[in-house]
């Protein structure tokens, strides 16, 4: 056998002896976004947001106190890049479900009918307001919602917060069996009220595991595991929705303690998959 033969036998057998390192998986890719650019005062986008406009059935189902309007009042583009959705105090002009008008105003938006997504993380950057009877969220429904109904299609709580727990966010999941006061979820705590400053809440959601992050550091998972038998309905297409409430049967009213107007930062929202 030829020296060089040996040789690159030898360099063969070593080739063969290292183990090969696993492939990198791809980064997730943003498939949606809304960075809120655009002049002081302006609407938002109406080709990704649609409003929820009144104050629903039964206070949106939660006894709550505010009509939603499609104002620029209440919802408009800070021209700093921000999205802002306001609560005020003032007579609605619309029927609330505790009689007469509802004596404050707010906003709601939503991807309903527009676009939705089965996985990834959903991701929002935002500055609370704070006050008692305060209530912003950021949360998902599941798009066949008109087809089975709630809670059957399932509801993603991604960030939720009331006013008179101000260091306190919740993120939690509703479904069938296990929907209102019986949803599944967790807190997170911080070292000062949420409202002092931007923060980053989202979820990485896969088949049968959702988890929730603030700031990038996971403080819950859930799985099938964890609803005692009972159906898994987040392997299914969600829309996005975001809205300050006021008022309502978890957070309570407001009281003379709480000030007006109150307002929901949005920086932006972004959905990654793959």
């Amino acid at each position: 056998m030829s020296t060089l033969r040996r040789v690159l036998l030898v360099v063969a057998a070593l080739l063969l002896a290292i183990p090969l390192a696993p492939p990198a998986s791809a980064a997730p890719v943003l498939v949606w976004s809304d960075e809120f650019d655009g002049p002081s005062g302006t609407k938002p986008n109406s080709a990704k947001w649609a409003y929820d406009i009144g104050n629903g059935s039964g206070g949106w189902g939660n006894n709550e106190l505010e009509a939603y309007t499609n104002k620029t009042s209440n919802v408009a583009l800070n021209g700093s890049g921000q999205l802002v959705i306001t609560a005020r105090r003032e007579n609605s002009g619309m029927a609330c479900w505790n009689g007469g008008n509802c004596q404050y105003t707010s906003g709601k938006l939503t991807t309903y009918n527009k676009i939705g997504w089965t996985y990834g993380r959903i991701e929002t950057r935002m500055k609370l307001p704070y006050g008692q009877g305060i209530w912003p969220a950021f949360w998902m429904l599941g798009a066949n919602i008109g087809q089975v109904g709630w809670p059957n299609c399932g509801e993603i709580d991604i960030m939720e917060n009331i006013g008179r727990e101000p260091n306190t966010v919740h993120g939690t999941i509703h479904g069938p069996g296990y929907s209102g006061a019986g949803g599944i979820g967790a807190a997170r705590q911080n070292g000062q009220a949420w409202s002092a400053a931007y923060h980053t809440f989202s979820i990485n959601w896969t088949a049968n595991k959702i988890q929730w992050l603030v700031d990038g550091t996971v403080y819950q998972t859930r799985t099938p595991a964890d609803l005692g038998g009972r159906t898994w309905v987040f392997n299914n297409k969600f829309y996005l929705i975001m809205n300050l409430a006021v008022g309502g049967q978890w957070p309570g009213n407001p009281d003379g303690s709480t000030q007006f107007p109150q307002q929901l930062g949005i920086d932006y929202v972004r959905v990654y998959q793959g």
